[in-house]
């Protein structure tokens, strides 16, 4: 069955209660407060069957300016409103601000009911409505009906229950989405229940055995129970007024603003991109940073709102800004906001989310801006696009794609699938579902190159640069899959080379100096000619005429070419020395089982300074097993 959400709006004391319990039979004034005032406080609820076969689900707002949050609150997800204004009042003050909320909430379907027709005359009927005309005129209930109506005698109550259900007909489903929300606009206890959250369930769809999180506190629960309009359900959609029972949740832990939503699906979020409508209705231009209150879905927060543009902006102009708050908030892209000043208390502007998760921006720099206007563009390829090339190194998910471009997975998916095809872009992490923009990509490439292009200038005789070093060049880079990927491509297309754990340019090769090939031709008569008591290094380094760092890249480039065996700092041997040794030793425990420490210094025929050394250096290479104070042969 359709399900359609009713609000109500409209001025204190114009009936809007006592409308719904005429259309209804059901008092929605629930609280003893209420009942002694006679004035809505709470939002309140019902529902209707129309006669079409819809199930009207209704939520009355308070109306009096004091509780205007309240209403704000009720309206979220509301698709047809029903401007309620007394025959006997007219429009009212906060008819006027009830009307600019609708319309910066995106509400476009609705009807006014003129109410307390029993109270007037035909001629005073004629006034109020043409007070009605006047104040409707530019708004979307402009070409609407207005229906006389009265809760007391019941006249024109069929011919409006007939006229909702004729514009329930017109209203078109909801757009599909994966994404499951519901602001939560009650908290209450139940006995044998225990916690119960209500609200409009504006996306999406939630069963009865679901895992829930609630945002922004990141509380989860278990759905043990959902109704629909007071009726027992296993799941509920978008657009049903919905009352979810939990296992083992606090009702404390809640509150009226919170959203619930599946785990990980929201990002919570102390700041927010804006399209901002600044109303015609206020007296002077809004400056930057002014302090105000942020209604969004059921939440109100406080905040400062940055003009991105300009220093101030006039009344019934439309600008780029960005909200911080002093609390966060889960939304997704266009969700509707209303924005109201923070003291004296009155509704100022609205408008629609562009990035509900953005970074801090500085004002007044053309990119940004320009960058935010592609966030306004209906062509949600070109929103893909944009958040994939802002995300930069670290990229940006599927699932923080779906927030910030307000699609179903369906949409979405086959969007990001043609802009793999056109290699707009690239899959850097196909379980997490990861993606980079591909002019990110190429810059990783060309600074990779860069950044080995000046360590081979810096060091000219070493074969390529540490990998882990290279990475190391990119510290806002925490994605390890992407490094690889664009190491791995740089290797297919010819422009690196590894070899082990280093990397270097195609094109880079060792070459000496003729004073570096001199003290290479040292080094190696030096260590050969010393065997196993070659001379330490920083004691042979005194005996050369060349600079010690020079000489010491010239040993490490032997090193790397295993001419040189490094046993412990300051300590190296020729390789063939080292070789021969081996080979003894090798076959010594093949005779012998294993050797003592003593038994290997009679082999070598050094002394302990370097029998040591040579010995652990066959421990460290996996030729020996130390057990005790004897070596064994390491099997293998």
């Amino acid at each position: 069955m359709k399900q359609i959400i009713l609000g109500t709006a409209g001025h204190i004391d114009h009936g809007k209660t006592s409308l719904i319990k005429a259309m209804t039979g059901i008092d929605t004034d629930r609280l003893k407060e209420e009942k002694e005032r006679g004035i809505t406080i709470e939002l309140g609820f019902a529902s209707l069957d129309l006669p079409g076969g819809r199930l009207l689900g209704i939520v009355d707002v308070p109306g009096h300016e004091k509780f205007i949050k309240n209403m704000v609150a009720g309206a979220t997800g509301i698709d047809i409103v029903v401007m309620i204004i007394a025959a006997d009042e007219g429009v009212m003050p906060q008819t006027r601000e009830h009307m600019e909320i609708c319309m910066l909430l995106g509400v476009r379907h609705g009807l006014v009911a003129m109410t307390k027709i029993d109270l007037v005359d035909e001629e005073w009927l004629e006034l109020a409505l043409e007070d009605i005309r006047d104040f409707s005129r530019g708004t979307f209930l402009e070409d609407s009906s207005i229906l006389p109506v009265s809760s007391v005698t019941g006249q024109g109550i069929p011919e409006l229950i007939t006229a909702l259900d004729e514009i329930a007909g017109d209203i078109p489903p909801r757009p599909p989405s994966g994404l499951f929300r519901l602001p939560i606009d009650r908290v209450f206890t139940m006995k044998g229940f225990g916690t119960v959250i209500t609200g409009t369930l504006v996306s999406g769809k939630v069963t009865v055995g679901d895992t829930i999180m609630v945002y922004p506190s990141g509380i989860t629960s278990k759905v043990r129970g959902i109704q629909v309009h007071n009726q027992s359900a296993d799941s509920a959609e978008a657009g049903m007024r919905t009352a979810i029972n939990f296992q083992g949740l606090d009702k404390a832990a809640v509150q009226r603003g919170e959203v619930l939503s599946s785990p990980g699906a929201l990002i919570s979020s102390y700041m927010v991109d804006l399209s901002f409508h600044y109303l015609p209705s206020n007296k002077k231009p809004l400056k930057n940073r002014t302090l105000v209150r942020m209604h969004t879905g059921t939440s109100e927060v406080l905040g400062h709102l940055i003009l991105l543009e300009q220093e101030e902006l006039p009344p019934g102009h439309t600008a780029l800004a960005q909200i911080r708050l002093y609390l966060p908030v889960a939304i997704v892209k266009d969700d509707r906001f209303v924005i109201r000043s923070y003291s004296p208390i009155r509704t100022i502007g609205g408008g629609q989310v562009l990035n509900p998760t953005p970074q801090k921006h500085k004002r007044l720099k053309p990119d940004i801006i320009s960058g935010l206007q592609h966030l306004t563009d209906e062509d949600p390829e070109n929103v893909i696009t944009y958040h994939i090339q802002q995300a930069g190194y670290n990229g940006v998910s599927f699932s923080h794609l779906k927030i910030m471009s307000n699609l179903g997975g369906k949409q979405l998916d086959t969007i990001l699938q043609h802009l793999l095809s056109q290699r707009t872009i690239l899959q850097t992490d196909k379980e997490n579902r990861i993606y980079i923009h591909q002019t990110t990509f190429e810059t990783l490439q060309q600074k990779s190159a860069k950044y080995l292009a000046k360590y081979h200038e810096t060091n000219p005789l070493k074969a390529g640069m540490p990998k882990e070093e290279l990475r190391s060049k990119f510290p806002r880079l925490s994605n390890s899959k992407l490094f690889n990927l664009v190491l791995n491509q740089m290797i297919k297309s010819k422009q690196i080379v590894q070899e082990e754990n280093t990397v270097r340019l195609e094109s880079h090769r060792v070459s000496l100096g003729v004073d570096q090939a001199d003290v290479r031709r040292k080094i190696l008569n030096a260590y050969q000619e010393g065997g196993l008591q070659p001379p330490y290094f920083r004691e042979f380094t005194k005996t050369l005429d060349a600079d010690p760092k020079r000489t010491k890249e010239v040993l490490m480039h032997l090193v790397e070419e295993g001419q040189i065996v490094k046993t412990k700092e300051d300590l190296y041997f020729h390789a063939r020395a080292v070789d021969e040794l081996k080979n003894r030793l090798v076959e010594f425990l093949k005779s012998h089982g294993e050797i003592t420490t003593p038994q290997f210094k009679e082999m070598t025929g050094v002394s302990r300074k370097y029998v040591i050394p040579l010995i652990e250096y066959f421990d460290s290479k996996n030729v020996t097993l130390r057990v005790g104070d004897s070596r064994k042969l390491r099997r293998g």
